[in-house]
């Protein structure tokens, strides 16, 4: 298994721990794929993908409905995506990413986290190169599926991993391949319980306990902000 296994099963580990903060992640995607392309999970393929992942993380499905609700009263023109790139503490490199409909605001609030967790906000971009874009599926092991097979299928998507964990197969692959490795587990009747879009490191940072302190500090400081989705960073 490689590293991109590695960099999930981690982060995989600390959710568990941080059950409302999932359930808050997972309704701003929510959020923002019913803004990009509406409200119906059958036509909407990030939507519905998403809406597997909340009933994999056990999100109540009064939140997932609030979530739709919410977009769907939402300035779609008023409402977008950005990326903010920064450094954190003892060298770690961080990308956030955010929805908003006042980047003023975010960009200010998201300075502020990252000064106040001994970091700084960089220039938009400048982290790309140290992360690689990718789409994570997990899906459920049925009977009869031949892994080597499996891997084959997919290899015209251009996947990077497909392994079995113990009764659940992992997929890693490019970011923008998420919608045809969809269509084939749809049409092949795969149970499909999460997804993700994810920003794995290229190479990660050993610190220390004590350094890790201060680097989770400034996590924790991004994730509590409204406005952020998703904070990616290199720390081991």
């Amino acid at each position: 298994m490689g590293r991109a296994f590695e960099y999930r099963k981690a982060r995989k580990m600390k959710r568990w721990g941080h059950m409302a903060r999932t359930f808050t992640k997972i309704g701003k995607e929510i959020e923002l794929a019913v803004l990009a392309s509406g409200p119906d999970p059958s036509s909407n393929l990030r939507l519905r993908l998403l809406m597997a992942t909340a009933k994999s993380e056990s999100m109540p499905k009064e939140n997932v409905e609030r979530a739709i609700k919410r977009a769907t009263e939402k300035d779609k023109s008023a409402y977008k995506e950005v990326v903010y790139d920064g450094k954190g503490p003892h060298g770690t490199a961080f990308v956030v990413e955010t929805a908003t409909d006042n980047p003023t605001r975010t960009v200010a609030n998201i300075r502020a986290a990252f000064v106040r967790g001994k970091g700084e906000l960089g220039t938009m971009g400048m982290n790309d190169f140290l992360f690689e874009r990718k789409c994570s599926f997990v899906v459920a092991n049925k009977e009869g599926v031949d892994m080597d097979e499996l891997e084959l299928e997919l290899i015209d998507f251009d996947i990077d991993e497909v392994f079995l964990d113990e009764d659940e197969i992992n997929i890693f692959a490019d970011f923008k391949n998420y919608g045809p490795i969809s269509k084939y587990l749809e049409d092949n009747q795969f149970e499909i319980k999460s997804f993700k879009f994810e920003r794995i490191p290229l190479s990660m940072r050993e610190l220390s306990p004590e350094e890790q302190e201060d680097v989770n500090g400034l996590i924790e400081r991004l994730e509590a902000d409204d406005d952020v989705v998703n904070v990616f960073h290199n720390m081991a």
